[in-house]
């Protein structure tokens, strides 16, 4: 059997990067209108969408580079699932039929890096140059 277990931080890492780019580019079209506008919204956009915007901003972009990472991922798990039970859950039960499948993805995903952290490659120090020690380990 092959032991993956040392791949799992770097893996989780790019987990943690693609979900935060992903979520960016939802900031992107609320904002910029980039790569497109978003269906259905009407500019300008309401303050519901502006404060969504603002949180996806900021998240994503703290995932993205690591800092602060299980914070951010906590808080747009915590909007996914807003996201989901305002804007989807009214138009039906099932997120295949109300399109809330991205949402709820999102909102676990994020909750998962919340409690996992960031992986390698982050801010917060969850890549550590080989023969560093963290504080207060012998």
């Amino acid at each position: 059997m092959i032991d993956t277990s040392k791949w799992t931080r770097y893996v989780l890492a790019i987990l943690r990067i693609m979900t935060a780019l992903l979520f960016l580019e939802h900031a992107t079209m609320k904002f910029l209108q980039f790569p497109d506008p978003i269906p259905g919204v009407s500019y300008p956009l309401p303050t519901i969408m502006i404060i969504a915007g603002a949180i996806e901003v900021i998240t994503s972009v703290l995932m993205l580079v690591g800092f602060q990472t299980r914070i951010a991922a906590f808080i747009a798990s915590g909007e996914m699932a807003a996201a989901y039970f305002m804007g989807h859950m009214p138009y039906g039960f099932w997120p295949a039929l109300n399109m809330g499948e991205v949402a709820i993805l999102f909102c676990f995903i994020f909750l998962y890096i919340a409690f996992a952290g960031g992986g390698a490659w982050t801010l917060d120090g969850g890549h550590r140059p080989t023969g560093l020690k963290a504080k207060g380990t012998a």
